[in-house]
């Protein structure tokens, strides 16, 4: 009988654990589906958020681009009307020493003294230097300067008249001239050797 009971038991416990076990495993099923479930939610909500993130980051490329792309456009068009009345300046500050040539060509035609005409050529020529220095022109130096291959280019040399004038420039042939302290035209000269 003791053995009956013990095996009755055993078989209960058994029972019980067979129950448990059968009961246990949809709530382990539930458990984890409800889990998934979460997970997919939350896998859902982050790809929404990376999306609308990669969005709003595409959205800030594209205007940043636009933005380069209009500054490129303003920028060079800026520059080629930069370019296009740079001259302008110059010109219209020029146009009273053209009317003065002008006067002076209509004044050669009836002139019978030279003087007069020597005198207006040389107030025009002055007045001619003058504008233009006020833009920013200055004559280079040359006559007894050390040559220099910065300002000057050599045509030719000749024997120096004396040793003090070796290696300096004995003549100029053409003028050279700076713009804003910026060479613009080499002094062709001749240097003694």
């Amino acid at each position: 009988m003791f053995n009956k009971k013990k095996n009755k038991d055993t078989e209960e416990n058994i029972m019980n654990t067979e129950n448990t076990s059968e009961n246990a495993v949809p709530e382990n099923i539930e458990n984890t589906e409800n889990q998934e479930h979460t997970d997919q939610s939350e896998t859902q909500t982050i790809e929404e958020k990376l999306q609308a993130e990669v969005q709003q980051l595409n959205d800030k490329y594209l205007r940043l681009y636009a933005e380069f792309d209009n500054y490129k456009r303003r920028t060079q068009k800026e520059r080629v009307e930069l370019l296009q009345t740079a001259g302008k300046d110059v010109i219209v500050s020029l146009l009273p020493v053209l009317d003065d040539f002008d006067r002076a060509l209509k004044a050669m035609e009836t002139a019978t003294d030279v003087a007069p005409v020597k005198e207006g050529i040389l107030l025009v020529s002055t007045k001619l230097k003058n504008t233009l220095a006020q833009k920013g022109l200055k004559d280079v130096e040359s006559i007894n300067k050390d040559f220099d291959t910065d300002f000057h280019e050599a045509i030719t040399n000749i024997p120096a008249p004396s040793d003090d004038l070796k290696g300096k420039v004995i003549d100029e042939v053409e003028k050279g001239y700076t713009l804003n302290d910026n060479i613009i035209r080499f002094a062709k000269v001749v240097v003694g050797a």
